[in-house]
């Protein structure tokens, strides 16, 4: 009888060891599920993803292509890479600016997706829809203020061009190799791409994206439950100590985690279950996601070490892009009038959603496409 009972906590921890190993393992599969999305639709666009870049005439046009280019590839990472290397190749700075604000913007989106993993759930589909377009109000607030400024007096390329010059020559120090999550993921991604390849190229990158957003479905769905059980004690504890303590402590975690995923979707996806099951609360989530955002901004840095043509332009709009993230959470975050607009905005969208789930819909498809054909209504005016 005292065998058993001495035998009773092991078996309870053996278990809990096997359901965070679990949770491990889906939060693997979620961000090969993204990487899979991304995966289908440069399969399905035979390659010519580029060419979505090729309308950015103005900045309301360039504000677009970022947005619409990055909600299709599901990164904003891969999508400002693209940017550098076009500028590297010829395309103006000024054009690629708008490009890198619409990329801050188009990343939501996977947050958004992830989130409805909680619909069949009144109060958690409501947390996490809060919790995913949290980061959507920041970003498109962050657009309103900075884009009519960078319009007028061309500031962030302005000290872009600055800080390109104090850190042009120090030599090439590419470090494009340090992606291991790409390389951890890169079997799994290539074995539903060689396997959906057999279809051809558009259907196979159809059903290819197709996979990836069912199995994100699937992740989310299990480790939502999964944490419920999990997020209890100690484990609590510590996420709080990283995310809860304050809103410094909750950028510096947000930043790390994302340069080591290399993803802001990434990062700030695997935040909506942890608000969906309770155990943050949005103003916790919130400044990990500005965090993210900072974060995202270390893979073109490192695509522009990289580039051997025109190497100062690339490093200048990878500097941009950085620059224009810290201002944002400097600037909105910094003032106390600006701080909790996205979060009151967040809040009353996940209510409206929750108790509507075509609202939901109408939000998506208010941002990610009638927005984008608003700009370029006004666009094609000017």
């Amino acid at each position: 009888m005292e065998n058993n009972q001495a035998a009773l906590p092991n078996r309870g921890e053996y278990q809990n060891y096997m359901q965070w190993a679990m949770v491990a393992l889906l939060v693997y599969l979620l961000i090969c599920a993204v990487g899979m999305i991304g995966g289908g639709f440069k399969m399905a666009t035979g390659g010519h993803a580029k060419e979505l870049f090729a309308f950015a005439s103005n900045p309301f046009a360039g504000l677009v292509v970022g947005i619409v280019a990055t909600a299709l590839i599901q990164s904003s990472s891969t999508v400002t890479s693209i940017i550098v290397g076009l500028v590297a190749g010829g395309l103006p700075v000024e054009l690629a600016v708008p490009m890198v604000m619409g990329a801050n913007v188009g990343t939501s989106i996977t947050n958004t997706i992830v989130s409805l993993g909680h619909v069949r759930a009144k109060e958690e589909f409501k947390r996490a829809f809060s919790a995913a377009t949290v980061h959507d109000f920041f970003n498109l607030l962050s657009v309103l203020i900075f884009l009519p400024l960078e319009v007028a007096f061309g500031i962030l390329e302005k000290a872009g061009a600055w800080l390109t010059s104090l850190f042009y020559g120090a030599g090439d120090t590419s470090m494009s190799g340090l992606n291991f999550v790409k390389a951890a993921t890169a079997p799994v991604v290539n074995t539903f791409k060689g396997a959906t390849q057999t279809l051809g190229d558009q259907v196979g990158g159809i059903t290819l994206i197709i996979l990836g957003i069912v199995l994100i479905f699937i992740a989310i769905t299990y480790v939502g439950k999964l944490l419920k059980k999990l997020m209890v004690g100690k484990a609590k504890d510590i996420m709080h100590t990283a995310i809860g303590r304050g809103p410094i402590s909750g950028i510096t975690s947000g930043t790390l985690v994302t340069i080591l995923v290399q993803s802001s979707s990434t990062t700030t996806s695997l935040m909506v279950p942890l608000a969906g099951s309770g155990s943050f609360k949005l103003k916790d989530i919130y400044p990990f996601t500005l965090g993210a955002n900072i974060g995202t901004c270390v893979t073109a840095v490192l695509a522009a070490t990289a580039v051997t043509g025109n190497a100062q332009a690339a490093l200048q709009i990878a500097f941009i892009h950085l620059i224009y993230n810290i201002l944002g959470v400097l600037v909105i975050y910094g003032i106390p009038m600006l701080r909790n607009l996205p979060i009151k905005a967040a809040e009353s969208l996940g209510h409206t959603a929750a108790d509507n789930k075509f609202a939901a819909l109408g939000y998506i498809l208010g941002v990610f496409f009638v927005f984008p054909a608003l700009c370029l209504g006004v666009s094609s005016v000017i």
